[in-house]
C-alpha cells in the first residue's frame, strides 16, 4: 500500500497511530444531501433502509470522505417512543407533535425497541447494507440523538426548559427513559458493525445554561458514552451552537473526539482543549457549504486547517453541522480537494497556497 493509496480506514487507523497518511481525514457530514446524488426525494427515505444504504453508499463512492453516517433526521428515537414526525415531500422531517402533553403521562412512555418501533428498523438495515458494501474500506456511523435532545422531542422543547425549573424531576425521569431508548439503538447499531454517532443540539448552552447542562444533560451522557465505550467504540459527540462554556464537560462526559460546530471558535477548542481531546468542524454548512463557491470552501478549508491542523490530538477536517440539502456536489468535491492539495504533513509553505 501506498501513503497515496489509503483508504479511508487505513488513514484513520493510520493518523490514530500518528504514522504517515497521504492528508487529513475529511468529513462533510452528509445528511440527506444524499438523496440528490441518486435522484430521489427526501421522503423516500422513511421506511426505506435500502435506499438510504443505496443514497449513502452513492455519495461516499462520489466524494470519497472519511466517514459515513447514516442520518435522516433528528426525531428516530422520539418517533419511535410516540411523538408525531412530518414528512414533507422533499425537505428533511420535523417534529409534529411531541409525545406526551404533560408530566402525568410520563410514566407510560416506554424505552423504544430498535429492531421493532418507528423508523428504527429500517435505520439499523441502511447500516448493515452500507457496512456490507463499503466498511472494509471506510468507518459507518449511525446519527444517535442523545437523551436530553430526546426528552424535549418527548415532551415539546419549551416545557422541558420550563420543567428544568418547576419540576426537575420529571426532567430526571424523561431523560432516564429518553436514556434507555438511546442504549437499546446504541446497542444495535454496534450490533450492525457501525459506531453510534452522538447529537444533542438541545444541550447547547444557545438553549440551556451551562448549570441546566451539568444537572439534566451530563449525567446521561456519561452513562451512554460509558456504555458505548464498554462495546468498544469511540464516541464522536457533536452539540451545536457556541459551546465553549461546556467543553470541559462534554471532554469529562468521556467524549473521544468533539465535533464544533461554526458557531464556536475552532481556535479556541485547539488551544483550551485540543491537549485532551480530537477536535472536528467548523466550516459553516449554510454560510460556505451551500451559499459559496467552491473558492469559498477552499479557503474556508485552508483557515480551519491553519487554525487547528496542528492540534495535539488531532483535527478532522469537516463542516460544522450536517450539510443542508441542496448543497452543491462542487462544495462538497471542494473540500475534499483541499484537503488533498494541503496534504502531509502540513507546513506553513503549504498554507501559503491559499492564496496562489
Amino acid at each position: 500500500m501506498t501513503i497515496a493509496a489509503m483508504k479511508p480506514l487505513e488513514r484513520l487507523a493510520a493518523y490514530g497511530r500518528g504514522e504517515s497518511i497521504d492528508r487529513l481525514p475529511c468529513v462533510p457530514i452528509i445528511g440527506n444531501t444524499a438523496v440528490r446524488v441518486i435522484g430521489v426525494k427526501v421522503s423516500e427515505f422513511r421506511g426505506n433502509g435500502r435506499l438510504i444504504a443505496a443514497a449513502q453508499i452513492a455519495s461516499y463512492r462520489k466524494f470519497g470522505y472519511d466517514v459515513i453516517r447514516v442520518f435522516t433526521d433528528l426525531f428516530t428515537l422520539a418517533e419511535a417512543m410516540g411523538a408525531r414526525v412530518h414528512y414533507p415531500t422533499d425537505e428533511t422531517a420535523y417534529l409534529a407533535a411531541p409525545a406526551i402533553t404533560g408530566v402525568d403521562d410520563i410514566s407510560r412512555l416506554q424505552p423504544a425497541d430498535p429492531r421493532r418501533d418507528g423508523n428504527l428498523p429500517h435505520h439499523l438495515e441502511a447500516m448493515n447494507l452500507t457496512v456490507e458494501s463499503v466498511g472494509k474500506e471506510v468507518a459507518v456511523t449511525g446519527a444517535l440523538t442523545c437523551p436530553f435532545t430526546t426528552a424535549s422531542f418527548l415532551i415539546g422543547t419549551e416545557n422541558l426548559v420550563r420543567l428544568t425549573l418547576k419540576n426537575p424531576q420529571a426532567v430526571h425521569l424523561l431523560c432516564r427513559v429518553a436514556l434507555e431508548s438511546a442504549k437499546n439503538y446504541a446497542a444495535a447499531i454496534i450490533a450492525a458493525d457501525c459506531t453510534p454517532s452522538l447529537t444533542d443540539p438541545m444541550s447547547s448552552t444557545s438553549v440551556i445554561s451551562p448549570k441546566q447542562f451539568r444537572e439534566f444533560s451530563l449525567p446521561y451522557l456519561k452513562e451512554l458514552i460509558s456504555f458505548i465505550h464498554g462495546h468498544g467504540k469511540s464516541v464522536t459527540l457533536h452539540i451545536c451552537g457556541k459551546t465553549n462554556r461546556i467543553w470541559d464537560d462534554m471532554i469529562a462526559a468521556g467524549a473521544d473526539c468533539l465535533s464544533i460546530d461554526n458557531d464556536a471558535s475552532l481556535a479556541e477548542a485547539r488551544t483550551t482543549v485540543g491537549d485532551r481531546v480530537r477536535i472536528m468542524g467548523n466550516i459553516k454548512p449554510s454560510e460556505i457549504m451551500l451559499q459559496g463557491t467552491p473558492e469559498d470552501v477552499r479557503h474556508a478549508v485552508y483557515d480551519c486547517v491553519a487554525l487547528a491542523g496542528d492540534s495535539p490530538r488531532g483535527y478532522i477536517v469537516a463542516s460544522g453541522c450536517s450539510l443542508p440539502t441542496e448543497t452543491p456536489f462542487a462544495n462538497i468535491q471542494a473540500m475534499i480537494d483541499a484537503t488533498a492539495e494541503i496534504g502531509w504533513p502540513i507546513t506553513l509553505e503549504k498554507l501559503a497556497r491559499r492564496n496562489p
